[in-house]
């Protein structure tokens, strides 16, 4: 039985990085299926907030008249909507950090055992690589089921206007824009990953994610998983949608001009993972790496 007493306090930044540069090592390491099955449930665990998030934000916009003039908003003020609509986002990140999954945004972070010779420019991508596929196909099966159960034609398609005003939305973005959006969006996933390190318990992960994540839903940022189930769906409910739902809320596909399969690729993904990359590996990987790890890097590590 160890004499070394049980602390409770949270473990401070150099610990911190010992922990992601270890976690690092084992995460590069893991078997590539493992790897890609976790990242299915990572991909479904976001969309799982996504889904949440777009049924909060649902009913926010103003009801128009037959002229199209503004006749009352059921909505309340934007900043409110967007808090509760972060705050339900909140979800999908406690459950890849507690369920235990594989994130491409939040394995940005394995840059920093890159960065101290632990693990291998190869070891590195094929991480990236294997956990981005894995997060496209949890995250566009978690969006086509959710389209097969018709949740879109909810509160007399509410749901479903919210879900196509977020892919249009998205869609319509510059790749400036959108390159941009992602920088600020995984800047903040990482720094919510980087603080559930200083955690002890469950609940202190919780409360560390809470706040960073919120905070880039709220301020319109770009995350690229997250986008793998927003914009399918929209694109599913664009193309095969019921004709009464496009009736409910007086649309029709030609009113999401922008919302299609090769924006989705090449103006939306493409430019946020970019983003999402410079926002989480160097902004905050390899600048806490810097800090913290750069006087006790060892010899590269021998080749696998």
């Amino acid at each position: 039985m160890s004499d070394q007493p049980i602390s409770f306090d949270a473990v401070l930044p150099p610990g911190m990085a010992a922990k992601a540069e270890e976690l690092g090592l084992k995460k590069a390491g893991l078997p590539a299926i493992n790897m890609f099955v976790l990242a299915i449930l990572a991909g479904a665990f976001i969309g799982v907030g996504a889904i949440f998030a777009t049924t909060v934000s649902a009913g926010s916009m103003s009801v128009k008249d037959a002229a199209g003039a503004a006749a009352f908003s059921t909505g309340l003020p934007y900043g409110v909507v967007r808090l509760l609509t972060g705050l339900a986002f909140t979800v999908g990140l406690i459950l890849v950090v507690v369920g235990g999954s594989e994130l491409f945004t939040g394995n940005n972070l394995i840059i920093m055992a890159f960065a101290n010779r632990k693990v291998t420019l190869g070891g590195l991508l094929r991480n990236w690589c294997i956990v981005y596929a894995g997060n496209f196909v949890g995250s566009i099966l978690t969006a086509y089921i959710v389209f097969l159960g018709k949740q879109y034609s909810f509160g007399s398609g509410a749901i479903g206007l919210a879900a196509l005003g977020i892919g249009e939305a998205k869609t319509s973005l510059t790749f400036i824009q959108a390159t941009a959006l992602g920088v600020m969006c995984n800047a903040l996933v990482c720094m919510a990953v980087w603080l559930c390190y200083s955690a002890r318990s469950t609940t202190d992960k919780i409360l560390s994610i809470i706040p960073p994540i919120a905070c880039f839903v709220a301020a319109g940022f770009e995350h690229s998983v997250a986008n793998m189930y927003f914009i399918p769906v929209a694109l599913f409910i664009k193309q095969w949608g019921d004709a009464s739902f496009f009736e409910m809320i007086k649309k029709t596909a030609a009113d999401f001009p922008h919302l299609t399969w090769g924006n989705f690729f090449l103006g939306n993904l493409v430019p946020v993972t970019l983003g999402n990359i410079i926002g989480g590996a160097f902004m905050v990987g390899l600048v806490y790496w810097f800090i913290y790890l750069r006087k006790t890097a060892a010899r590269p590590a021998a080749p696998k």
